[in-house]
């Protein structure tokens, strides 16, 4: 288990472990955790037995680290049930509370975000010792608050806290949760050029910045790479800086999605938070008998998200790119807990199991060795992933 997906090692452990207490059987309760490595360790299964004691008795103490902490959320907009980035964040710190057993306020920012700076101060006021500000547009907002309240900690999710001159700034009290959005992407468009039966391809930004243009840059890199011929349509962004409407849209997200599927593409990327609900319906809407349209989803696994809300849209999810916010907040909640908190950068791509991609639905099952393939010499440097588009 990589360092980046320790908190979900815990959860898992603890599963386990109350689980096998909820079982009357002793023998069951021997069997949670660790039992080859005991065994091993002194050739008994007395020992076995007394180490998986051992271990529920820690994994339990454990689950007691959150009692009397509160850890508070600012989601960003969109917030809870935008099916990608927010919920992402969110299913992390709901799942730290059931496990650990911390208590926190949970607030999101209007249609115009705002009121960002305003919920992160009312966390710090009523008692949050950390908060975890899900979106690169808290960057000032966390240098401001953070400067307010040292004693309190942030953990920013894809910036860092940046002053009124937009200058990046090393705080103390501050975690910057950064990840390497090109290299999922450039999986994800390897995919899409290896599935295409048109030979064009297509992006949709939810909001023209850095950022998204990273999604951007390393999708069309991985696409040309495993076809240098292929067609890829220009990007279509939503919106442009400062509307940020851009991420909660799903009708602009469709009638961006209409346009280049109208232009002979049949697979679209979207990078739009919870406008992608656009495109899933544009390419289920505009499929025929003769054409069959696919879309890549972002963050989570998006397959797995409408199929059982809405199987017809989830039949078009080609695959998804997946960005651990899950995990990048799940471990800072953590370290807050165990009074391991760390100021400054850390950075999750391929090598950190911080990006990926997702084969829900199977219908990439036929190209997962070669993907993999791609993945391993991203990892070992011998493709370097662009962050910024081809010009």
């Amino acid at each position: 288990m990589k360092r980046y997906l320790r908190f979900f090692a815990i959860v898992g452990a603890l599963a386990l472990v109350l689980a096998a207490c909820g079982d009357d059987s002793s023998e069951e309760t021997t069997t949670t955790v660790g039992t080859t490595e005991a065994t091993e360790a002194a050739g008994g299964e007395e020992t076995t037995t007394t180490a998986a004691a051992e271990e529920e008795t820690t994994t339990t103490a454990e689950m007691m680290i959150g009692e009397g902490h509160e850890i508070g959320m600012a989601f960003d907009v969109g917030g809870r049930g935008d099916q990608s980035f927010n919920d992402l964040a969110a299913g992390a710190w709901d799942e730290g509370k059931r496990m650990f057993g911390y208590t926190g306020r949970e607030l999101a920012p209007d249609a115009g975000g705002e009121n960002r700076e305003e919920n992160l101060r009312l966390l710090a006021e009523t008692g949050s010792e950390m908060i975890i500000a899900n979106g690169f547009a808290f960057a000032q907002n966390v240098w401001r608050v953070g400067t307010e309240f040292p004693e309190v900690n942030f953990a920013i999710t894809d910036d860092c806290p940046q002053d009124d001159t937009f200058t990046v700034v090393e705080m103390d009290n501050v975690r910057c949760m950064l990840f390497s959005e090109e290299q999922g992407s450039f999986l994800v468009g390897a995919a899409a050029a290896m599935k295409t039966t048109t030979g064009t391809i297509g992006f949709i930004g939810g909001v023209q910045i850095g950022l998204i243009e990273k999604f951007q840059a390393g999708y069309e890199a991985g696409a040309r790479f495993v076809d240098p011929d292929i067609t890829i349509l220009p990007a279509v962004y939503l919106t442009q800086v400062p509307d940020f409407s851009g991420f909660t849209d799903p009708v602009k997200g469709k009638e961006a999605a209409v346009a280049l599927y109208g232009q002979g593409a049949d697979v679209v990327y979207h990078a739009a938070g919870g406008s992608g609900l656009g495109l899933f319906q544009a390419a289920d809407e505009g499929s025929t008998d003769d054409l069959f349209l696919w879309a890549i989803g972002v963050d989570s696994d998006q397959y797995t998200v409408f199929v059982e809300a809405d199987a017809a849209l989830a039949e078009h999810i080609l695959t998804s790119m997946l960005k651990r916010v899950d995990v990048a907040v799940g471990n800072a909640i953590l370290d807050q807990l165990q009074g391991d908190f760390a100021p400054g950068a850390t950075r999750l791509g391929l090598a950190e199991e911080g990006v990926g991609y997702s084969t829900s639905g199977g219908f990439i099952d036929d190209i997962v060795d070669a993907l993999d393939a791609l993945a391993d010499q991203i990892i070992d440097g011998t493709i370097e992933v662009p962050t910024v588009p081809e010009a």
